[in-house]
């Protein structure tokens, strides 16, 4: 019998070094195939990736919808994909150039990619691995998801035109500043050796102030601190279908930053899911041990707190810590979320308790547990790590990019708003609250004239008139003198069509 031979390895064909550097574009297409200077497994992955994270964006929106009063309700997934459309566009115009220009400073980018123009074929600031057009369209999601984050501030009071114009400014303003000085290797954070590989600076705590900012510029809900404003999410089942897109679309999120179909993307990914499941479960035993309730919606509160903690360390740390940091994130989140009564501030969706103190947590364990070899796995990453590689001076790094990353974020926001409300005085239509009346009938009604259903919840918030409460009073009277149901005052009831009636 002839003995087994090992089959032979097929020829690997060597990518061609890139040899434009002269040409912004990258080459003409037209005199030489572009494709040869990048793999094509990277670019397929960079492309999956850049459609996960799109599919993140409906995914708050859900989440944040559910959360909501019905009333409001529309209102919010309207926000989320409308910030997909206002911050793209925004991407193309300036934002990438401002961002990750090749001339860039410390804290913001040059105008040479205004319109993307030359945004091509060369290799992207991020990694040499993939061209500057495909990073481009794959950062612009990072930017539409953080925008859409932000905006659930505006939650069951706030307007939409002034909305849609701070989504632009901010991202001029405030984002683009930001992922410039952490991710661009000219900005200052990334030249100190601040380790931040998915955005917990960038997108997580400058969202997550930015809310808190716009929650105070706001001012609370009608009937906030009362029984007036009932607190329950309208719809778990929203809140769910949220989660399950985030968490599916967090695989791009961060394993997506690798820039690259590597083993670095692969931790990353593993990470990512062992954290999630790891903050759910530490959510719900945390409330658990108060209610004695198995909540929904904490378990998807805590899997959102895994996935905002692990995101800055994604790239950096190995497997078993993220245990650590689904735990962390967990119990300080779900902690946090007692933070808007010490603030005074009502933070409706929790905004800030997530993605800002999540956010945090995730930058501060990623000093602790960052490692060397795990950001080689890529192959050609070089890091000094972080404690486990006795690098102390890491946590300095990270606390300097947190906290300045959130106080810019804060004042800044704070700022824009201040001056579109101060023109709102004399333009009515940018005035950034609702009037009562029209909180009253809820921002569904008012400013887009559609409902996520096919009807709409009046009547908690309308006053009863005596008569009518002496009315009310009699039928109640009727009804336990027959055994009946006792009427609820003050509640929608719904008559044999279906149709909600006034009482």
């Amino acid at each position: 019998m002839a003995e087994a031979t090992d089959p032979q390895p097929l020829p690997y064909v060597p990518l061609q070094p890139f040899n434009n550097g002269s040409i912004a574009t990258g080459g003409d297409s037209l005199l030489y195939d572009l494709n040869v200077f990048y793999n094509a497994g990277d670019i397929a992955w960079m492309i999956t990736s850049t459609a996960l994270v799109l599919l993140m964006i409906p995914g708050v929106g859900f989440f944040y919808s559910g959360l909501a009063r019905r009333k409001s309700a529309l209102s919010l997934l309207w926000l989320s994909v409308m910030a997909t459309a206002v911050v793209s566009f925004q991407w193309f115009f300036w934002g990438y150039s401002l961002t990750f220009s090749h001339k860039a400073g410390k804290y913001i980018g040059a105008l040479d990619n205004f319109g993307f123009k030359d945004v091509l074929a060369a290799p992207s600031v991020g990694s040499v691995r993939i061209p500057d057009l495909l990073f481009a369209v794959y950062q612009g999601m990072f930017a539409a998801i953080t925008v859409a984050l932000a905006v659930g501030a505006v939650a069951e009071r706030g307007k939409m035109l002034p909305c849609i114009i701070y989504m632009f400014v901010w991202t001029t303003v405030i984002y683009d500043p930001i992922a410039c000085w952490t991710w661009n290797p000219q900005g200052w954070v990334y030249k100190m050796g601040g380790l931040d590989f998915a955005g917990g600076t960038p997108v997580h705590i400058s969202s997550g102030t930015a809310a808190l900012a716009y929650s105070y510029m706001l001012g609370k809900r009608r009937g906030h601190g009362t029984q007036e404003l009932n607190y329950r999410p309208h719809n778990v089942t929203h809140i769910v279908i949220g989660t399950v897109f985030l968490w599916v679309g967090w695989f791009g999120f961060n394993a997506g930053s690798a820039l690259s179909a590597n083993l670095r993307a692969v931790m990353a990914a593993v990470v990512t899911n062992l954290a999630a499941c790891v903050g759910g479960m530490t959510w719900c035993l945390v409330d658990y041990r108060l209610e004695r309730k198995w909540s929904t919606v904490g378990f998807c509160s805590g899997v959102i707190a895994g996935l905002v903690a692990i995101t800055p360390g994604s790239g950096y740390v190995p497997a078993w810590s993220a245990v650590v940091y689904g735990v962390c994130g967990g119990i300080a989140c779900n902690y946090a979320t007692k933070l808007k009564y010490f603030l005074r501030c009502d933070d409706a969706l929790d905004i800030f308790a997530v993605h800002a103190v999540g956010g945090f947590v995730g930058n501060i364990l990623t000093a602790f547990f960052a490692a060397d070899y795990i950001a080689h796995l890529d192959g050609f990453s070089h890091i000094d790590g972080g404690w486990l590689n006795h690098h102390w001076i890491q946590l300095a790094y990270q606390l300097a990019d947190s906290i300045s990353g959130g106080v810019y974020s804060f004042g800044g926001t704070c700022i824009i708003l201040g001056c579109l409300d101060g023109i709102g005085k004399f333009v009515p239509a940018l005035k950034l609250r609702a009037t009562e009346e029209e909180e009253i009938l809820g921002i569904d009604d008012v400013e887009i004239g559609e409902f996520a259903y096919d009807y709409v919840e009046l009547t908690r918030e309308v006053k009863v008139t005596d008569d009518e409460e002496d009315d009310l009073s009699q039928s109640d009277d009727q009804h336990n003198m027959a055994g009946g149901p006792q009427h609820e005052k003050n509640h929608d009831s719904v008559d044999s069509a279906g149709h909600f009636l006034q009482h």
